[in-house]
């Protein structure tokens, strides 16, 4: 049991923690602080539910229907377009963390947005669904593999998501938050390049 948890801890660690558009809205929500806690619970419970779908039978299901990849990849890379142009135009007008210029935005607007960072990102689906399911389903016990899943995307989110709010007043510079929009919109741009050529 305890090798089947390690090897998910240990796995899903090592994929969660590459930056990635999902780290980068955490991030961005926690130097804020608008709902960062709540985004943080939410993508956990997502990797949560995709992880568990992968390990118990969705992973071998979507590697046979290749054209739902398809449309999830064009669908994602249409909105991390979005999403990189929303921070471009966020990079010329900066602001201080703590007074945002058109105030803090509803949660469910925020938990909205972070499920579509989510959700309509295919390499959530090729690292959560495929690429740990598949290493799930072969364990001797996939619920414990699972689990172990579970505790490394904890870890991860509410690490990122408490430590960045407690940076923030260090961060909460206009021009700090001006290097963080852009490099938020490169990263959105190089990964729907990537999605985009293939």
């Amino acid at each position: 049991m305890w090798q089947s948890y390690l090897n998910g801890l240990l796995v899903a660690l090592g994929l969660i923690m590459a930056i990635g558009t999902q780290n980068a809205f955490v991030l961005a929500q926690s130097l804020r602080r608008e709902h960062h806690v709540p985004v943080a619970a939410l993508c956990i419970m997502c990797d949560v539910i995709l992880v568990a779908a992968g390990v118990f039978g969705l992973a071998s299901l979507l590697a046979q229907h290749p054209a739902l990849l398809a449309v999830a990849r064009w669908g994602g890379a249409l909105f991390l377009l979005w999403y990189g142009c929303q921070a471009l135009r966020r990079a010329w007008a900066p602001q201080r963390l703590d007074h945002p210029a058109n105030g803090l935005r509803s949660r469910r607007a925020v938990l909205l947005s972070a499920l579509a960072v989510t959700l309509l990102n295919p390499h959530v689906y090729l690292d959560t669904v495929l690429l740990i399911g598949s290493l799930g389903a072969q364990q001797s016990m996939p619920g414990a593999y699972v689990a172990g899943a579970a505790s490394a995307s904890a870890l991860w989110f509410f690490s990122l998501a408490l430590a960045a709010a407690w940076l923030a007043p260090w961060l909460a510079r206009p021009n700090t938050w001006r290097i963080l929009d852009l490099l938020v919109a490169l990263m959105m741009f190089a990964v729907a390049a990537q999605l985009l050529l293939g």
